[in-house]
């Protein structure tokens, strides 16, 4: 029975990964294909790649969206953080209730709703949209992501630590800086890289809140696929794919490193 079982589980990850990966990896492979056909298979090739990056419009779209990214994940980071902190160190006052309901709406929220309703927000005050108004936006749903990654950080931290700083003389806000931020930063880090990654993919709400000028790369690929996916996608879709993949392994890698020498430091008497 447990052979059984055994195999059954292999034969359930095994069609789950290929569910989830093969469409990915077919495009890479796909990617350096010598035909402009994408299903036509017709030799290696990495023309396509030559080819976007001569693309202005692929160019400047990607420019565009990694300078949102950042933006909006740094800024996200910071707010998201304060969040975080006020919702676990004051659990009691006025409007608490009110307050995290509205800093956790965007997780729940419909995209179409939220780029809707960011849309006539600008509209209403009058404010022209392009580069800004997609940051804020950007902001705005990716902020709730962070509080939710610190928070659940947060919870864990002893607060003794941060009450001994203050019995040696330090102020709360000395403090936070120089023992509680330390002990969460990984969560902030896990944060950032969850608000930039969700920046860089976003399309409805982007598609509502830009403008001339801010087009973005998830834009501009969809709108060239709706006349017919070219290798030239299949490349930039590449580039994404190995630029994420290659966060997830540094992180990765710098967690571990600081697991192990957290390790080593309890160990040493």
């Amino acid at each position: 029975m447990a052979g059984t079982w055994g195999r059954f589980n292999v034969v359930a990850l095994v069609l789950g990964f290929a569910f989830l990966y093969l469409p990915i990896v077919l495009l890479i492979i796909f990617s350096f294909n010598e035909s402009r056909l994408v299903t036509v298979w017709a030799g290696f090739s990495t023309r396509w790649y030559g080819e976007m990056l001569n693309n202005r419009g692929l160019l400047d779209a990607a420019w565009v969206t990694a300078r949102v990214a950042f933006l909006s994940a740094t800024v996200a980071t910071v707010l998201g953080t304060m969040a975080a902190v006020a919702l676990t160190r004051y659990v009691r006052f006025r409007g608490r209730l009110l307050f995290s309901g509205m800093v956790f709406a965007p997780l729940v929220m419909p995209e179409v709703i939220t780029g809707l309703s960011l849309l006539l927000l600008f509209v209403a005050i009058g404010f022209d949209r392009g580069f800004a108004t997609v940051t804020l936006a950007h902001i705005t749903f990716s902020m709730c992501f962070v509080a939710v990654v610190v928070q659940s950080r947060l919870i864990s931290f002893d607060e003794s630590l941060e009450e001994a700083a203050m019995d040696l003389g330090a102020t709360p806000a000395k403090a936070f800086f120089q023992v509680t931020l330390p002990v969460i930063m990984p969560a902030v880090i896990a944060g950032w890289m969850l608000a930039f990654t969700l920046s860089l993919d976003d399309l409805v709400i982007a598609s509502f809140t830009s403008g001339p000028g801010a087009t973005t790369l998830p834009m501009k690929i969809y709108s060239q696929v709706r006349l017919g996916v070219t290798p030239e996608i299949n490349a930039v879709c590449t580039i994404l794919i190995g630029i994420v993949a290659i966060g997830v392994i540094i992180t990765s890698l710098v967690n571990k490193r600081r697991e192990v020498l957290r390790r080593r430091e309890e160990a040493t008497p």
